[in-house]
């Protein structure tokens, strides 16, 4: 069913956002060229890895790493990528990680492979045995204000309680923080 939901709306989302999309891949384009998107591997369902796509924030040339382990992130990131974070937009082109299947709506967030520590802490709470998503409970949660012991503990408490209407209440809560700005980092 939730597969079934994912499919749906991620269709429909795509198809009645792609002016948007499109306006955002043109406004990239002409300020600082190609790449439009960000194409990174990711951990997935199974713990394998997938290719994720996000709009680019980065300037062209920046380290291939985690934001927290760049000395100064603020430095990397564009003008309108500032803007995609601030208000999540940089996160549309997952939508086709979505219809392919890579992603849910709802879920852990993928991670980027060399991140261990959390990394391992999922395998061992069985977090793998679901699709990552866009939003999840860890980043409703506290998103950039909590560490990975307790990001692995709201995914593990997100497995554990998963539904429908769980789901729901994570999309609801993700308007709010992303409107909010509650517990973003600040670029």
């Amino acid at each position: 069913m939730k597969r079934f939901l994912d499919l749906t709306f991620g269709i429909l989302a795509l198809i009645g956002l792609s002016p948007l999309i499109a306006a955002v891949s043109l406004i990239i384009l002409i300020l600082d060229g190609r790449p439009v998107l960000f194409i990174q591997d990711r951990v997935g369902m199974n713990n394998e890895l997938f290719s994720v796509m996000k709009f680019r924030t980065m300037k062209n040339g920046t380290p291939n790493v985690a934001k927290k382990e760049l000395d100064d992130p603020e430095r990397f990131t564009t003008v309108f990528g500032r803007l995609l974070r601030k208000t999540s937009l940089d996160e549309l082109p997952q939508l086709i990680n979505i219809i392919r299947g890579d992603m849910s709506f709802v879920g852990p967030r993928p991670l980027i492979p060399e991140e261990d520590v959390i990394r391992k802490l999922r395998a061992k709470y069985g977090v793998y045995g679901v699709r990552p998503g866009v939003t999840g409970w860890a980043q409703v949660m506290g998103r950039d204000s909590i560490g990975d012991e307790e990001k692995a503990a709201y995914d593990k408490e997100y497995v554990e309680r998963r539904s429908l209407w769980f789901d729901i209440q994570i999309l609801l809560k993700t308007v709010g923080v992303v409107l909010t700005k509650e517990n973003m980092a600040d670029f």
